[in-house]
């Protein structure tokens, strides 16, 4: 694979270096993340070990490949609208998911050393589809 410049790219072609961001729902990005995990290529991903025991420095930047999470960020969309890599700190924020329910989807606790894509995509829609439903939430929703 070559690379270049961008100062040697601007001579053959039309280079911007802002792009505006995609701006999609936490609900669109759960989607799209399930809908990546049914369609992978792998139909078993690897877990992250341990992610409720690691101190909070360790845990944000826990990754492999081949996780539910590297799916994600190979998805050229929720790239797009804004997941910077594919860290269990960066899928907490841009899912916007507690460490509970991240924990729920990509630790080895759960399913061993390997998750079937199809399982995680479930526990995914299971999640963007949860409403909150305390009284105070309530109120939140009513109100705005």
């Amino acid at each position: 694979m070559e690379q270049y410049t961008v100062e040697q790219l601007k001579t053959i072609a039309k280079v911007s270096t802002t792009c505006k961001r995609l701006e999609i729902t936490r609900r669109e990005r759960l989607d799209r993340w399930a809908e990546s995990l049914e369609r992978s290529s792998r139909p078993f991903l690897k877990t992250l070990h341990e992610t409720e025991y690691q101190p909070i420095a360790d845990r944000i930047a826990l990754r492999d490949d081949d996780t539910p999470i590297s799916v994600a960020f190979a998805d050229p969309i929720l790239r797009a609208a804004g997941m910077e890599n594919d860290s269990y700190g960066e899928a907490k924020r841009f899912f916007e998911l507690s460490d509970e329910q991240l924990h729920d989807l990509v630790c080895f606790c759960h399913f061993g050393e390997r998750v079937s894509a199809a399982t995680v995509a479930r526990r995914v829609r299971k999640i963007a589809s949860h409403k909150p439903g305390g009284f105070f939430a309530q109120l939140r929703a009513f109100f705005g």
